[in-house]
């Protein structure tokens, strides 16, 4: 990372002044990676990744285009401005586009507070491939395992640097390191596989290699000899592992740019209830040590945070500058952008009020039912919020499991499921989507 990222996106601007750009937002973002893979216990692949990228937003007027790059040559980026304003002028005119006030701007932040960079140094690459073999040995040591699909780790460290003609500059950097296991059981028709992984800004908060190849393979063995149960109405559990992403279907609809088209069944739901009196999902975009957070968003405004549900109570869409504009509403400081892209609403870090009980107790007062440990594929319809989903998991009877299934589908109404919701007490707090496991009503599951 030894270019300078602030001159790199000062350099941009002036370029597209020069162009004829009436204002413009510049990125730029480096980077360093590296990857490990190993298999029956010998290294299979190993990579490691430097860049220097830039990307350029411009606006003539109310049209705005986006172009990006690696040539960071003067007079390629002075080529990049050119094209990316004659872009602008032929673009569709845009009334809700354009670069935030300078009085939205964030004006202060600690981005050292969110402590996202790791201060170890890089870790070798034979440290990352013993990591990998150990969570590949502790796998295999399980019995029944018949082999490893893969067994990886990987270390990440990125900086970046947003300024704007409006004044904004601002920059912050982070880190990332992870461990992941994939392992299989039986073989032909009756072979099963599942994974276990973590990832952290902090490489000394990563759980053991050992502890991620042992329940990688705990899991797969859990898979072996699925059944299907009969079809009908059932309570269902959505283990911790995929809780969030029935979490992560209402921040969908909560989106402002979905809510803006109208394909939202969240359109026009402010102050109304989408979950359980009991219950609140809120955002915290300063959590220490958590990917999703960040001292401010791709448009220069501050982060903060905020209740999108208070009590059961919708109270806030996910909002970049253009949607806030479109809905006529305050932004929310949600925009997030890549090099070649321009902003879109986009959630950080989310917490779900966790209950008192265990998974078990939520098991036992399901009584019979289907456990959910891995969903596959997914049907929403985003205006109506109907679902459906594949899944696998455990049949429970009796409030005990009584074996694996896969090969069913799941069936509801996400309006009317959202608001069943009872939730265990098991949420993994660096994540950053903070969900614990979920007992819900009133869904059809097919199967025999």
């Amino acid at each position: 990372m030894s270019h300078d990222l602030s001159a790199l996106t000062q350099a941009l601007l002036d370029a597209a002044r020069r162009a004829g750009a009436d204002s413009a937002d510049a990125l730029a973002s480096a980077g360093t990676s590296v990857g490990i893979d190993v298999r029956a216990g010998k290294l299979e692949e190993a990579e490691r990744a430097e860049r220097t990228e830039i990307g350029l937003r411009v606006f003539t007027g109310r049209r705005g285009a986006v172009v990006s790059g690696s040539d960071l040559r003067p007079e390629a980026m002075t080529a990049m401005a050119e094209r990316a304003v004659a872009m602008a002028r032929v673009a569709p005119e845009d009334p809700f586009a354009g670069l935030a006030d300078p009085s939205e701007l964030a004006a202060t932040w600690d981005a050292a507070a969110l402590d996202l960079w790791d201060p170890a140094p890089e870790p070798d690459p034979a440290a990352l491939e013993d990591a990998a073999r150990r969570a590949e040995a502790a796998a295999l040591a399980a019995d029944g395992i018949t082999r490893i699909d893969s067994a990886s780790s990987s270390y990440s460290a990125t900086e970046m640097h947003l300024a704007a003609t409006n004044g904004f500059s601002g920059g912050y950097r982070r880190t990332a390191t992870s461990v992941g296991c994939t392992a299989i059981a039986g073989d032909g028709t009756g072979m099963e596989r599942d994974h276990d992984g973590d990832t952290r800004t902090h490489g000394a908060d990563l759980r053991t290699p050992e502890e991620i190849g042992a329940t990688a393979a705990a899991r797969t063995l859990q898979r072996m000899n699925p059944r299907r149960p009969k079809t009908g109405a059932y309570p269902v559990v959505f283990h911790e592992r995929v809780a969030a992403s029935l979490i992560g279907h209402l921040l969908a609809a909560a989106s402002g740019s979905a809510v803006a088209r109208g394909a939202s069944w969240l359109r026009d739901a402010l102050g109304a209830e989408v979950l359980p009196s009991h219950l609140s999902l809120t955002e915290d975009p300063h959590r220490p040590r958590t990917l999703g957070s960040r001292p401010f968003d791709a448009e220069g405004l501050a982060t903060r945070p905020r209740d999108i549900v208070a009590s059961g109570i919708l109270q806030s869409y996910t909002l970049d500058l253009a949607a806030a504009r479109k809905l006529s509403l305050t932004p929310t400081a949600n925009a997030a952008r890549s090099l070649s892209s321009g902003p879109s609403p986009s959630p950080w870090n989310v917490a779900l009020t966790q209950g008192s009980q265990s998974l078990d107790d939520l098991l036992s007062e399901m009584g019979t039912g289907l456990l959910v440990t891995d969903l596959i594929g997914a049907t929403i319809n985003p205006n109506t919020g109907d679902y459906s989903r594949g899944a696998s998991g455990l049949w429970i009877e009796g409030g005990i499991p009584q074996y694996p299934v896969s090969g069913v589908t799941i069936a509801g109404a996400l309006p009317q499921m959202l608001r069943t919701i009872a939730p265990a007490n098991d949420a993994r707090p660096w994540l950053s989507r903070v969900v614990p496991s979920l007992r819900l009503e009133g869904l059809t599951l097919a199967g025999d």
